[in-house]
């Protein structure tokens, strides 16, 4: 197995930062949730607000990669890191699904991408620089706010607009698998300030994205 030096590292983390950003992350390559889907008719208000919210979610995935990428690169066990990894991987199917439904809604990513990213790197390495439990607890509770989050917008999203909701549902899945297994693998719980602190972060993130 190739070992990186201290500048291949930082040379990986600035392209996956830059892939991430722009919503060219790795992914799995998973089928589009919503290619079978036929495009509904919008009214203009209900296509800005759907665009919205799929901005709000891609900014969300942009803050994952951010999470993985930076837990992963000081994650002391190999299965930890590689849980990272491909925790990554699976998350980029989310970005590249939530670019791809912008775009088909004639609309932007957050123009604060940049800085979700660099926010999330540091909060992500803070967590895996205290231990492996605790890196493993924050991707808990991180897949448990941003599936309360989703079912908040399965309830917002306009009744027609049935493609958007296809990607939501899959997401939605797939952020419940990642909860149960960092779980399984034996995460720490973590305090309730540092949980209301992540409620924070997120609210401030989901209201300027929105719009931003």
């Amino acid at each position: 197995m190739r070992r990186y030096s201290a500048l291949d590292q930082l040379c990986l983390g600035f392209d996956q930062a830059l892939r991430a950003i722009a919503g060219h992350a790795e992914t799995t390559a998973r089928p589009y949730p919503a290619k079978n889907e036929q495009e509904s008719e919008l009214t203009p208000e209900q296509r800005k607000h759907s665009a919205a919210l799929m901005r709000i979610n891609h900014a969300g995935e942009v803050c994952a990669q951010a999470l993985y990428h930076s837990q992963g690169l000081v994650s002391r066990g190999h299965a930890v890191k590689e849980k990272m990894r491909r925790a990554a991987i699976e998350e980029g199917d989310h970005l590249q699904w939530c670019s791809s439904r912008l775009a088909e809604l004639s609309s932007h990513t957050s123009y604060l991408n940049p800085f979700w990213y660099a926010g999330s790197f540091a909060i992500g390495l803070t967590a895996g620089l205290i231990g492996d439990k605790w890196s493993l607890g924050f991707l808990a509770e991180t897949e448990q706010q941003v599936v309360n989050h989703l079912e908040q917008h399965l309830t917002l999203l306009p009744a027609e607009d049935k493609k958007s909701l296809k990607i939501l549902q899959q997401m939605h899945h797939d952020e419940a698998e990642h909860r149960d297994d960092a779980v399984h693998a034996g995460a720490a719980v973590l305090p309730r300030w540092v949980k209301k602190l992540m409620r924070f972060s997120s609210k401030l993130m989901v209201k300027t994205a929105y719009w931003f």
